[in-house]
């Protein structure tokens, strides 16, 4: 029961922060929601904190499934 349980929390978790990610990609790309270049630097950190994210998710999963 806790596997399924964690294993749903990962895949939500993880649907979510794609969907924050095509949202400030599209920002970032259309510049609509961007005035400044602060703005875009920070959109662009987030985006990048992001994909640490889930390379982290990536790394605890693969160390949870070599016990």
């Amino acid at each position: 029961m806790m596997q399924t349980t964690m294993t749903a929390f990962m895949r939500e978790l993880a649907r979510l922060i794609a969907e924050r990610r095509k949202t400030l990609t599209d920002n970032v790309a259309s510049g609509l929601a961007i005035s400044s270049y602060e703005q875009y630097r920070e959109h662009v950190g987030r985006l990048a904190e992001l994909n640490e994210v889930l390379e982290m998710m990536d790394e605890a999963e693969a160390n949870v499934n070599k016990r």
